[in-house]
Order: C-alpha cells, then sequence, then structure tokens
C-alpha cells in the first residue's frame, strides 16, 4: 500500500511540474521547461523508492545496455536504404495514378459513356 502512496505521490509531482509549465505561461520559457525538469526529477526520485519505480528503472538500464549491442547501420547503408524506400514509393505512386485513370477511362468512357 506505501508503494502506491509513493507512486501517486511520484504521478502528482510530474503533473505538478506539467502544470507549472502551463500557470508560468508569462514567464520565460526557460522557466517553464525548468518546472517541467523539477516535477520530473521530484517524480523520478520518489518513484525511486518504490519497488515499480526500481524495477522501471532497472529495465531501463537494461534497455540502454541492449542498445548498445545493436548493430547500427552506416551512414552509407541508412541512405542507400532511404533511396530504395523513396523510388519504391515513387513507383507505387505512379502504378496506382496509372490504375485509377485507367479505371476512370474504363468506367466513365467506354462503359457509361461520359466523355469529359
Amino acid at each position: 500500500m506505501a508503494d502506491k502512496l509513493k507512486f501517486a505521490l511520484a504521478l502528482i509531482l510530474l503533473a505538478a511540474g506539467v502544470a507549472g509549465f502551463y500557470f508560468l505561461g508569462d514567464q520565460p520559457m526557460i522557466l517553464r521547461v525548468l518546472s517541467v525538469l523539477a516535477g520530473l526529477a521530484a517524480g523520478s526520485s520518489v518513484a525511486w523508492f518504490t519497488l515499480p519505480g526500481q524495477r522501471f528503472f532497472a529495465f531501463g538500464g537494461e534497455a540502454w545496455l541492449e542498445t548498445k549491442k545493436v548493430a547500427w547501420p552506416t551512414r552509407k547503408e541508412t541512405v542507400q536504404t532511404t533511396g530504395i524506400v523513396f523510388v519504391f514509393v515513387l513507383v507505387m505512386a505512379i502504378m496506382l495514378w496509372v490504375t485509377d485513370k485507367g479505371l476512370e477511362w474504363v468506367l466513365y468512357d467506354l462503359i457509361l459513356g461520359w466523355k469529359k
């Protein structure tokens, strides 16, 4: 039960930080952002002392370690893959346009006889 109360308090602190962002609407942006960051820090520190919070932070640490194991593509591979996707989308767009115009011609000109 204590963990639930602590976790609820952490969520309230986070919500207070976000509410502070909107409450300080007339203030400089740096103060508004600091309000959100303070709420996030306060909520995180309270959540740290709960069992679900500790499991969450442990999960985050494990996820960070897993990202280090990933074989990320090189810049050249990324550009090539992006180019292939772009060309594929362009070809598909042309094919769909040709199909649409073909069906339009068959339906309106040949079947219905509605000449434009």
